[in-house]
């Protein structure tokens, strides 16, 4: 890095990997365990998604905490608005760092999950989770988005599930990488924006072919989730090492002020 960067120091301390998650979701509850156990001083985050939730429920977030794992708990909330709320109490409970909404809640519901969060939270001492509303669009093809004009519309359409989330007072949302950029134009600064769509390759190891997390930082996201089975990697760490070194290169290129990646509370 070149030396006359004023926050290489910065950068180099302990909040450059609270950008990073790494998700659980293909591993089985021991494996998921195991992996925090050996990598949580080393990982910001752990996602856990359906799948692995289901397999292993509100116990295995307890283990995960248990060993110094923060969760990113990515369960997409969908249901009647008085059993979204108790769930998102419940994983406030839980003691995850964050929590996601599915893009069809309401902009009522998506205000009622905050208040409520944080009425459980000053009533019982609880620290307050990040709440993230998704807009992430599917994959598309050319066969169902023949014209360019349909790809603008659907690209459109994630800018103002985002815009929708930030009305409502989320801290922010889950989006692809395709559509950051424009989530963060549509929805300023202050916006938490967690990009997912970075995937580990098959061995476990950093495809320097695909996307990685400086192209996340460089379009605007605050966190990057990435996918794929570390756990099969033959040298977990040097993967981390060279995840972490491009999310401090994406940082270091950035248009944003670097100090902006360095708030790690939701706001009240």
């Amino acid at each position: 890095m070149n030396q006359f960067w004023p926050f290489a120091n910065i950068l180099r301390s302990a909040p450059l990997r609270e950008r990073l998650i790494i998700s659980l979701e293909s591993a089985s509850p021991q494996e998921a365990v195991n992996l925090v156990q050996r990598l949580n001083a080393r990982v910001g985050m752990f996602a856990v998604g359906r799948h692995l939730f289901v397999k292993g429920g509100p116990e295995l977030i307890r283990e995960i905490r248990a060993r110094g794992g923060e969760i990113f708990l990515d369960l997409k909330f969908h249901d009647d608005p008085p059993a979204i709320y108790k769930a998102a109490v419940e994983a406030t409970r839980l003691g995850v760092k964050m929590f996601d909404l599915h893009p069809h809640c309401s902009p009522e519901v998506m205000e009622r999950v905050r208040s409520e969060v944080i009425r459980v939270c000053r009533s019982e001492g609880l620290r307050r989770p990040y709440i993230l509303g998704v807009a992430i669009m599917t994959v598309l093809s050319r066969a169902n988005h023949p014209s360019n004009d349909s790809r603008d519309a659907a690209y459109n359409s994630v800018s103002r599930l985002a815009r929708i989330a930030a009305d409502a007072s989320l801290d922010g949302v889950l989006t692809s990488l395709a559509q950051t950029a424009s989530v963060r134009a549509s929805c300023g600064r202050r916006f938490t924006i967690v990009t997912s769509g970075i995937t580990l390759a098959s061995d476990g190891t950093l495809d320097p072919r695909a996307p990685g997390p400086a192209q996340a930082i460089r379009a605007g996201a605050d966190y990057v989730l990435v996918s794929g089975a570390l756990w099969e990697a033959q040298d977990p760490y040097r993967v981390l090492r060279a995840l972490t070194e491009d999310l401090e290169r994406g940082i270091k290129t950035s248009p944003r002020n670097p100090l902006e990646f360095f708030s790690d509370r939701p706001h009240w």
